[in-house]
This record gives structure tokens, sequence and C-alpha cells, in this order.
């Protein structure tokens, strides 16, 4: 392979942050600097992330992460997905003439959940105090920080409408009547007073303060502000009507951040964990299972028969996802059927020379029913009498809005974090006077319709598309992810191939073009599925491209270097540093030494 990378893969023993905003990046960094583990780093990196990609990520959002302990050696998932509020039933839904949960407003917020998953990872992982993990944040919520192109880009296009519909967003993201300038530094003194607020909670402890911290958050002086602005807002979404929301205070009170133990898979001496089915995850596991009884090293990663391969088991394994994922906690996920070795030989021989123009869930053993419902919504047209809403996957792909941040980070004694914060967009709910952040629109991934595991329950989690990855083997690690919705674990599968079958170096594999299958039921709005599609970047070449359309592919040449924003970093058998960024965007860095 090659040995050009556009930018340096990242060396050392020190330590290693990587993330997609180059701030956040050298936040974390900064804080291993000062004696910190990647535990605090990787909370001090996320709140900053909150701040200078506020169209991508906030604090009322949600956040799923993979992280390994050093000191007991265990590898866990911390869930800060909300779950569904006590008063959203699908007949109060149904009742307002709605046959999709609406992609924005208050309708389509859950319980929010990224402020007390850091929390609790800060209180049990961390050493740092809360107002030195939370000041970088304050800092530059109140002091500014140089606005993205994209972030005015998507403030101006809203302007007029948060002007007229939400004008406690106007207030904060339009202070002066108009979009912020691309580069003019840009300030949210209400969120820095917020967190500044938090910061300062009292406690005994480290461990009381933050407690007081994450009180004060789902009771105390945020869940105040939050209930005083709902009990009477009644505010236009995306489907061109006006809602209320039906989030309750007992809803925020009741509800805890989690652990529990990530789902694994060995692929060529990969051990691959992934979270659970309430998130999309085991997707990229199904797929691997897959591709194991393909030949991947003996063809040319950037070659035709390598992109029709991976393209068809993600088409497969995708099908399995609309038909059989859903919170665990509230049906059974026959997962382990779903990743054994005797399926998966069935589904790698369903791919052929040429590409399904199918839908083909698996047919699993007493969930047919699953399988036959997907077949049946993917038919269905749900953009009748539906307007465009704001969905988080790649805004320069689609005419969509929105996105995701990821982040992965690793200290000098081996603890690791990968986290793919998402939710909470400026574009997703009006902004909560007094606080400087909105709600977040997660419940737009259930259905609202009965006997499914993504039916609409209070209590549920919804079936998210954030998907951090860790993989181990042979004493090293490797964390890694990237924002993107459907196409998360399609990215990742691809740059994870090439790097474990083709020698290519992290920042290599980063370099490489990538491609995605539009082909299987979308998780956003309008939930369209393009049997046959896919988006390729040019530089696989012509003959690639030509050949992959004689096989049958609906193919999208995607813009130069527009597919993508992956990060990863690793940690060697001999502890040994490593990480790299996507020059994508020329957001994303990663920084270490």
């Amino acid at each position: 392979m090659s040995d050009f990378t556009t930018r340096p893969e990242i060396r050392g023993t020190f330590g290693v942050a990587t993330s997609t905003h180059w701030i956040a990046s050298a936040v974390g960094m900064a804080i291993l600097e000062k004696g910190g583990n990647a535990f605090d780093a990787a909370v001090a990196c996320a709140l900053t992330l909150q701040v200078v990609e506020p169209h991508l990520n906030g604090p009322a959002g949600d956040m799923p992460a993979i992280f390994h302990v050093a000191e007991t050696g265990e590898t866990q998932v911390l869930c800060a997905q909300g779950v569904a509020p006590e008063a959203a039933t699908i007949a109060h839904y149904r009742a307002q003439g709605l046959t999709l949960v609406p992609g924005s407003g208050l309708l389509a917020t859950v319980v929010p959940g990224a402020f007390d998953g850091w929390m609790l990872m800060l209180r049990d992982h961390g050493t740092m105090s809360l107002r030195e993990v939370m000041q970088p944040a304050i800092d530059y919520a109140r002091d500014g920080h140089p606005l993205l192109p994209r972030v005015s880009d998507m403030i101006d296009g809203l302007a007029e409408y948060f002007a007229t519909e939400w004008p406690t967003s106007a207030a904060v993201w339009t202070p002066d009547g108009a979009a912020p300038e691309p580069h003019a530094l840009f300030r949210n003194p209400a969120l820095a007073d917020t967190y500044d607020r938090l910061a300062a909670s009292k406690g005994e402890t480290r461990e009381a303060q933050i407690d007081e911290a994450r009180r004060q958050w789902r009771e105390g002086f945020v869940a105040e502000a939050i209930f005083d602005y709902l009990k009477d807002a009644h505010v236009h979404d995306v489907s061109e009507t006006r809602h209320s929301a039906v989030l309750a205070p007992s809803d925020m009170a009741g509800w805890r951040a989690t652990y529990e133990a990530p789902l694994s898979y060995e692929y060529h001496g990969w051990t691959v964990h992934k979270t659970q089915a309430w998130g999309q995850g085991p997707v990229m596991l199904q797929a691997l299972a897959i591709l194991k009884g393909v030949d991947i090293g003996a063809m040319d990663p950037n070659g035709a028969e390598f992109v029709h391969t991976v393209i068809e088991a993600i088409k497969l394994a995708y099908a399995d996802r609309e038909a059989y994922y859903g919170d665990p906690d509230f049906s059974e996920v026959p997962m382990e059927h779903l990743l054994s070795d005797g399926y998966n030989a069935e589904r790698c021989a369903l791919i052929g020379n040429l590409a399904s123009q199918e839908q083909r869930p698996g047919r699993v053993p007493g969930f047919e029913s699953q399988a036959d419902a997907y077949l049946e919504r993917s038919r269905r047209d749900f953009r009748v009498g539906q307007v465009a809403a704001q969905e988080p996957t790649m805004s320069h792909l689609t005419e969509k809005r929105g996105d995701t941040v990821h982040l992965d980070i690793i200290d000098r004694w081996g603890n690791m974090v990968a986290s793919t914060p998402s939710g909470g967009w400026l574009q997703s709910s009006p902004v909560i006077p007094g606080l400087g952040f909105p709600l977040n629109s997660r419940a737009q991934m259930f259905w609202l319709e009965d006997g499914l595991p993504t039916s609409l329950a209070p209590g549920r989690r919804p079936r998210t598309t954030l998907t951090p990855s860790l993989a181990e083997k042979d004493g090293a690690r490797l964390a890694f992810g990237t924002p993107g919705g459907d196409q998360q674990d399609q990215w990742q599968l691809v740059w994870f191939l090439r790097f474990v079958h083709f020698g290519m170096g992290l920042q290599e594999c980063m370099d490489a073009p990538l491609f995605h299958s539009m082909h299987f039921q979308a998780s956003f709005f309008p939930r369209e599925a393009k049997p046959g599609q896919m988006m390729i970047e040019p530089d696989f070449g012509e003959d690639t491209i030509a050949e992959l359309r004689a096989r049958g592919h609906e193919v999208t040449v995607a813009e130069p270097w527009t597919v993508g924003r992956l990060t990863a970093a690793m940690r060697e058998a001999d502890g040994g540093l490593r990480a790299a960024a996507t020059p994508r965007l020329m957001q994303a860095y990663a920084v270490g030494r």
C-alpha cells in the first residue's frame, strides 16, 4: 500500500486525543498534560464539543461510550441514551394525526441523557474535580470560539424560522438579529452560566459534588428551567403543526445513565466490542460475521470486488437491523442467532456477482413476523403529507441538516474511551430560556405502530445510530468511530477491514476513499429505502465505478473528500500510542505525544 498520508499519524507514549474538532482535541490533550486520565479528558473534550459544534450535539442530547479501564482490565459500555417519557404513547401521537414522530420540536424529545452520562463517567473513573473538567467548555462558551462556517450557514438558513417560530433560539443563535459570520467569535453566555453554576455544585467529596451536579440537572435549577418553559410551550415542528412536549419532571427525576456489558465478536484475531441492540452497533458485527467466510485480504481494497462484496454484506446486515434491533429491555433480540456461524454462512452465500435490489432480512425461527413487518414498511412512502426533517446524517451528502461528533482518547496508563455523542442540535428544538441549549429529537427513531422492537413505548430506549467501537488483539487495543447516522457502521467497517487485512496504518486508512449503501430503510425521516443505491468517492477511479455500475449498483459519485469523519486511537501491546483523524471537512484533528 502507499505510504502517502495527508497528515502524520500521531505517535507517542504519554497520551493521545482525537475528535471531530481541533479545539476539543486540544482540550482533551491539555487535561492529560495536567495529570488527568482518559476519562477526565473525555469529559472535558465532550463538553467542549457541545460548545464548538452545537449543530451536532448538545448537553440535552445522548451519548454511548465504550471504555477500557486499565487497572481492572474491564471493557464496558456507558449508556447515556435517554428513554421515552411516560406519556409518550402511540395513541397520543396517533391522536394528533401523526404517522411518524416529528424529526424536530417538542414531541420528538426523550429524556436528556448526555450530561448525566458524562458525569457518571467522571465520578466513577475520573480523578479531577468537576470545576477543572468543566472550565474549558465554560471559557469557550463565555469568551467565544471561532464559529465554523458550517454552523454559520446552518444558523443563516434557520434565522427567519427562529425569529418567527422559535424566538428563544433566535436569542442565542442570532443575538444581533442575523447569523454570525464564519470564523467570527461566537459566545453563548447562557450556556456558560448554566455550566458555571453546575461546576459550583457543593459536596464534601469530589464524588458528592458530581452527584450534586447530576441532581441539579435532573431535579434542580436545570430541570426547573426546562419545565417552566415546557408547561406553556406549544411550538411548530417539522410536521408543519404545533405540539406540546410529553416530557415530564418525573421522567427526568427518575432516569440515570447506566453501565452494561458490550456485545463482542471475534474477527481474524480481533475482539470487536459494540453496544447492544438499542444502538445499531451490532450491525457492524453482523457484517464482519458475514464477511468472515470471504477472502477479503485477496482483494484490491480500492477495487470493485471489494466494494461490491462489502456493500452486499452491508445490505444483509442492515436488513436484519431493521427487522430485529431494539431495546433488549423491552423485546427479545435474537442476537446469538444473528451472530452464529451457520446463520452467517447462509447470509454470505446470498452475495452474488450482481447487486441485489431486494430487502433481505434473515428468517429467524420464532421472529418471522418481524422480518415480514420490515418488508412491508420498506415499501411504504412516508413522505406523503410530510416535509423534510432535521436529520443527523452528513449534511454535505444529503439535503438534510445536522450530524454527530466523535472522540477517542487514551492515556499513559492505558485507559481509553471511544464515544459518539449526538442530539440536542441547535436545529432540533427551541432553546430553553436561560439555559442556552435545546432539547433532543431522538424519539424520531421510534415507529408509531405496535408490535415492533422499535415501537414507541414509555421507558423504552430509541434504537439509536450512535455506535463507537473498541477492538483488541494480543494486548493491543483500538478505539475508533465516526459521525454519520446510518453510515457510521458502514464507514467504520470499511476502515476496519482495510486496517486488519491490508497492513494499512491508522491515518492511511483515514485517507483512503470511502463508500456506503442507501439500499436499506433509513433511520431518519422520511424513512426511505433506496434499493441498489450507493455513494462512492471518486478516488476509487473510473474503472472501479464503471464495474460497480455494470454489476447493477446505482452509483452516486460524491464530491472528492466528502464521505466520512472517522477518528481512531490505538495502544500497542508495548504501550506505544497512535492516533489519526480524517482530513475531510478540515476539522477533525488528532494530537498527542
